[in-house]
């Protein structure tokens, strides 16, 4: 890869200065024909003659106009040529990054799909072999994904890599280890040069197992994106990023719509999840049933937690966020959880139970406005409640409200979604392209 684009480059250079050399030729030294040889013609012609006559005592010469034109003629396949040299000398430039996404984790999707608006092909999510690429900025991504991708058997076509990992639980964490002792052999062996994580981290931020691999503590990573609030972002090398939606349940990019934007809504709330035993879930319930508020609301709680969906519960999941105007998010095992950004997705406002829960997540050195410091500082217009008995009082003031103000904020909510996706984005790019490529010195 390398050889190869050194020869094109050294192509190109070799035709810039031909090009430069026949250009200072043709302006400079190229032999005019001398006067003495030219034709006479009498001034006194045709009357169709008489725009080509020489002002002054200039005599008229018959080929002065070919010379000309032949001038410019090689005057603008000069400029062009030169115009097309720039144009490839710059376009390396401006892909002069070539990143390989890993996506060996189901919150690779979120990224490629739904933060990057990347395609996938083939498009059936059950395919052992997924793959997609796009430009941006100076860096050019492909993206690979599914079961057939494992280690030492696809090409790696990429000097920098990104390895997307689950580290949730021990046995994700065990199957995480495995692609990075194969990253950490393919940089020994120079066939890559740069390696970052994005990783699915522990609900309660127990991710220490990752410290050895990055580079500030003797490892081979450069950049760590993590999800939750984990205490060790730095803005330096590692970055809190965000959980997304449930895409290993297949939850899709929406595509807001004019329905979504302005019909009315049949239900003030949603919630349908799962209700632990002594949680501050069961106390929501609770207040819910008093004065017949969950008929207000689309209401549907179980007992268990399930890892997929029927296709009718799935289905009941999505009606209930396009037909309802709030989405109540109490906490689970961690504050984050992704009925908030599937909230967004449909223009659906997250009323979010704004409590820390239990475990090492928390304010970082960076920030102090943990939980969901990442969603704060960027602006989210959502509703923070420290208690779910703030509740009634918050439906009370739902049920006056006007459907034109309730587009308004869906409008709000839907453009501050399609914003936080999009500067997620170019953070995630320009992090890598600052990282990765040389810094000019000089």
């Amino acid at each position: 890869m390398r050889g190869a684009r050194r020869r094109l480059c050294s192509a190109l250079i070799l035709a810039y200065g031909l090009f430069s050399l026949y250009a200072a030729y043709t302006v400079f030294l190229r032999p005019r024909r001398p006067a003495a040889l030219r034709p006479h013609r009498d001034r006194r012609g045709p009357r169709g003659f008489t725009d080509h006559v020489a002002l002054g005592n200039e005599e008229w010469n018959p080929w002065d106009g070919d010379e000309k034109n032949e001038l410019a003629a090689s005057q603008q396949r000069y400029e062009a040529n030169l115009k097309m040299i720039k144009y490839a000398r710059s376009h390396l430039e401006q892909t002069s990054l070539r990143v390989q996404i890993w996506g060996k984790a189901a919150i690779g999707l979120y990224l490629w799909q739904h933060i990057f608006g990347g395609h996938l092909e083939p498009a059936d999510v059950t395919a052992q072999w997924r793959e997609g690429s796009q430009k941006a900025g100076k860096t050019y991504f492909s993206f690979l994904t599914g079961p057939s991708v494992v280690p030492g058997y696809f090409s790696v076509e990429a000097e920098h890599v990104v390895l997307v990992l689950n580290g949730r639980e021990p046995a994700k964490i065990a199957y995480a280890t495995q692609w990075l002792h194969y990253a950490q052999t393919l940089i020994e062996t120079r066939k890559v040069q740069h390696v970052a994580v994005v990783l699915l981290g522990n609900e309660q931020c127990n991710n220490g197992w990752i410290q050895p691999y990055l580079r500030r503590n003797g490892g081979f990573v450069n950049l760590l994106f993590v999800t939750y609030d984990y205490g060790f972002v730095n803005e330096e090398d590692i970055f809190q990023w965000p959980l997304g939606v449930a895409t290993y349940r297949s939850f899709p990019v929406v595509e807001p719509s004019w329905s979504m934007l302005r019909d009315p809504r049949s239900y003030l709330c949603n919630f349908l999840g799962t209700v632990y035993k002594n949680s501050s879930r069961e106390t929501l319930m609770e207040i819910l049933k008093q004065d017949g508020l969950d008929k207000l609301c689309w209401i549907a709680a179980r007992e268990q937690w399930q890892p997929q969906e029927t296709n009718e519960s799935f289905k009941n999941y999505q009606d209930a966020l396009l037909q309802s105007d709030l989405t109540l998010c109490p906490v689970g095992i961690n504050t984050e959880c992704y009925r908030i950004y599937e909230a967004c997705s449909y223009g659906s406002l997250p009323v979010i139970e704004d409590v820390m829960t239990p475990g090492d997540c928390g304010n970082s050195s960076m920030y102090h406005s943990a939980p969901l410091q990442l969603l704060k500082t960027m602006g989210a217009p959502f509703i923070f409640i420290k208690n779910w008995k703030e509740l009634p009082a918050l439906l009370e003031k739902e049920k006056k409200m006007s459907l034109q103000e309730k587009i308004q904020r869906r409008k709000k909510l839907l453009e501050w979604y399609r914003n936080f996706k999009a500067w997620m984005r170019q953070k995630f790019i320009n992090t890598l392209e600052n990282s990765f490529l040389p810094s000019d010195k000089g």
